[in-house]
């Protein structure tokens, strides 16, 4: 995770409100998100994962979205978003999410009893988004093969981890004095 280490390492980071919060491409969406780097992601995740018989990649909107088609390609799994707006469609489940800064519904389509799926995410920050997705994954009857985060903020409480499950991530991070510390370059799992 070489280009993962390095373009973390050169984020800038900006405060909002007494939080200081890295900028990155696979978190934010800027600066550029480069091949290379994403191409180097994916096969850190499908490398960690257990996609063994997954039926479906499940990802929250928005930043969950390039990842998760990025690995989708390679892998020939369909995917499947989590979105912010409600469409009204058959078995259409909604959801609360609430994390460190936001909250607010989030709506699950195409995911059915007995579907074994694979979550994927850009940050586990509180892991109030990924408690929400998989309460309601539960709540349909679907099999939660894995998770996995590429980035998580080491300094943060994990809500999914009280919800009895342990995310695997590819790097763990701090920001501290103003800079992105790297506490862990294997990540977790």
């Amino acid at each position: 995770m070489d280009r993962l280490k390095e373009s973390l390492l050169a984020a800038p980071i900006v405060e909002k409100e007494g939080y200081h919060y890295f900028v990155h491409p696979i978190s934010d969406g800027v600066p550029v998100l480069r091949p290379e780097l994403l191409r180097e992601i994916v096969i850190g995740i499908i490398r960690k994962a257990d996609i063994d018989s997954v039926d479906k990649i499940v990802a929250p909107e928005a930043m969950g979205i390039h990842i998760s088609t990025a690995v989708s390609l390679m892998t020939d799994i369909p995917l499947v978003v989590v979105r912010k707006r409600q469409y009204g469609l058959d078995g259409e489940v909604s959801l609360a999410q609430v994390t460190g800064y936001s909250e607010g519904e989030m709506y699950i389509n195409d995911v059915t009893e007995g579907d074994r799926v694979l979550i994927l995410d850009d940050v586990l920050s509180t892991g109030g988004t990924l408690k929400a997705i998989t309460g309601a994954l539960d709540d349909i009857g679907a099999d939660i093969a894995d998770i996995v985060c590429v980035i998580k903020k080491a300094d943060g409480q994990n809500k999914v981890a009280d919800a009895g499950y342990e995310p695997k991530t590819l790097i763990n991070v701090v920001v501290e004095d103003g800079e992105v510390v790297i506490v862990d370059e294997e990540g977790d799992g």
